[in-house]
């Protein structure tokens, strides 16, 4: 899988594609869960919403859903896991493929960076797979008429 984030791209886009892609560069902002501003679990939370599933409001909640992946078996969609505090899970962003994942970050905002950065491999926790089979076909896998993504106005 490949997100196109150039504007114009002629790859296509699977429905979680579109959803992120129509996120990218929103603020952070601490407890948001919409477009005005996300915190990291708020914006997993609102992507999974878009794609019909239903997530806390957490990342320490989000990581005790579906089941436990290794680094390596990483699939788009899976949800990705940092120790940002020392203090535990605290960071949660959504695998897009290509060794990167998307989140908000509290200093940049929505974005995409690498699960192998120095920052964030240093800082890993774990993975896990939140999807089934059969929803990650339909809104992971294939592409999107509505490669926008969103659709809604905040």
């Amino acid at each position: 899988m490949l997100l196109a984030f150039q504007t114009g791209s002629a790859f296509a886009q699977s429905k979680m594609d579109g959803v992120i892609n129509g996120l990218i560069g929103t603020p952070y902002l601490y407890s948001g869960t919409t477009k005005k501003g996300f915190d990291c679990s708020g914006f997993t939370m609102y992507v999974f919403n878009k794609l019909g599933m239903d997530m806390p409001h957490s990342s320490r909640s989000q990581a005790q859903m579906g089941k436990k992946i290794a680094k390596a078996d990483l699939i788009p969609g899976d949800l990705v896991f940092f120790n940002t505090t020392g203090k535990g899970i605290s960071h949660v962003g959504i695998y897009v493929g290509d060794g990167k994942f998307a989140h908000s970050s509290s200093s940049r905002g929505v974005r995409i960076s690498g699960i192998n950065e120095s920052y964030y491999a240093k800082r890993w926790v774990t993975a896990r797979r939140v999807m089934s089979t059969e929803t990650y076909e339909k809104y992971a896998d294939e592409p999107s008429d509505e490669a926008g993504g969103g659709g809604d106005s905040e």
